[in-house]
């Protein structure tokens, strides 16, 4: 990386690592590295650790990295990624609290064992509650504004506050959090319902997204907003581009508002590949796709004095975002 020297932030009693890999966990198996990947032991000392900051120093929440382009050139700042110590999830007088490095199937299995319906669908978002959280994160008709009671947020000053979900201004697959406030935590409300009940329907997305995404590849998730009236991956299609490839980036033959990484796909060629899709959309049907991928970091050409010019939203899959399609399979 060529990013000039960033001061380490203060360990704490979590870990710190220089150059951190991402490509190691984000799913497309691409990008640069971290200029610091953090890895807190607690929420005391996130907050510790972002109090510490020089508050020019940007900070990237990550979760599992599901929905996420890391450009090549890497990340410049602080990475965040929250430990298993701060996954756990528990059901409390009918609502589901979940940490924010737990994961949709997570939240879905023990609302299930504790008979409360309506988060069935988080079976079908393969990232963290956070990312979920923060992208308001959908599937099969349902998104996470429709459960979220409240989420506890340690802003980028390092204050531990809980925001009631009214005050995260959702929106489709987007909220009002800031850049730097990383989701620790969040409650979920559901109905009472029956266990065997639905564990069918959580079995039923399983199945769906089994048989309609490509889900044993090195993918992104849903690539492109469903445009309003539209189904992305219908005018994917309809344009051509159902098994376009750039390089090693393939559009998915399968699923195509999925992008695929077949072995040794840059970032930076899948990130073409995929405003090549808009441009040609955008050409046939004059409907322009909105990214859904969060795309992050900086091109290798690029140092981190430059991070303003060029460079999309910093906000991640904790994104990651990272939320999956709106509709099974493409519905």
């Amino acid at each position: 990386m060529s990013f000039p020297p960033l001061a380490p932030p203060a360990s704490g009693r979590g870990t710190v690592v220089p150059n951190g890999s991402l490509a190691d966990f984000i799913w497309f198996r691409t990008g640069g590295p971290a200029e610091w990947l953090v890895r807190p032991a607690d929420i005391a000392d996130l907050s510790e650790m972002l109090a510490s900051l020089d508050p020019a120093t940007p900070v990237l929440p990550v979760g599992v990295g599901s929905n996420l382009i890391v450009r090549d050139g890497g990340v410049p700042g602080i990475v965040v990624r929250l430990p298993k110590a701060m996954a756990k999830v528990s059901v409390e007088d009918g609502r589901v609290r979940a940490g924010a490095g737990a994961m949709g199937i997570t939240v879905a299995s023990a609302a299930r064992d504790a008979g409360i319906a309506g988060l069935e669908f988080l079976r079908g978002i393969p990232g963290t509650v956070g990312g979920a959280v923060r992208m308001n994160a959908g599937a099969y008709g349902r998104d996470v504004s429709d459960i979220l009671v409240e989420a506890t947020v340690v802003t980028r000053n390092g204050a531990v506050e809980t925001w009631p979900a009214a005050r995260l201004g959702y929106v489709y697959r987007h909220s009002d959090l800031p850049a730097g406030a990383v989701v620790v935590e969040a409650v979920f409300s559901g109905t009472p319902g029956d266990p065997v009940t639905i564990g069918v329907e959580m079995d039923r997305i399983a199945a769906e997204r089994e048989a309609s995404q490509p889900l044993r590849s090195r993918t992104g998730g849903s690539t492109f907003k469903n445009p309003e009236g539209y189904k992305a991956w219908a005018l994917i299609d309809a344009a051509g581009c159902r098994g376009l490839t750039r390089g090693d980036a393939q559009v998915s033959e399968k699923h195509c508002n999925f992008l695929l990484n077949l072995g040794s796909a840059s970032s930076a060629e899948i990130e073409a590949l995929g405003e090549e899709v808009r441009d040609k959309v955008k050409a046939h049907s004059g409907v322009t796709l909105e990214w859904e991928i969060q795309r992050v970091g900086v091109f290798p050409s690029r140092s981190r004095e430059g991070l303003g010019e060029g460079v999309s939203d910093t906000c991640s899959e904790q994104a990651l975002p990272q939320p999956l399609p709106q509709a099974g399979g493409e519905a």
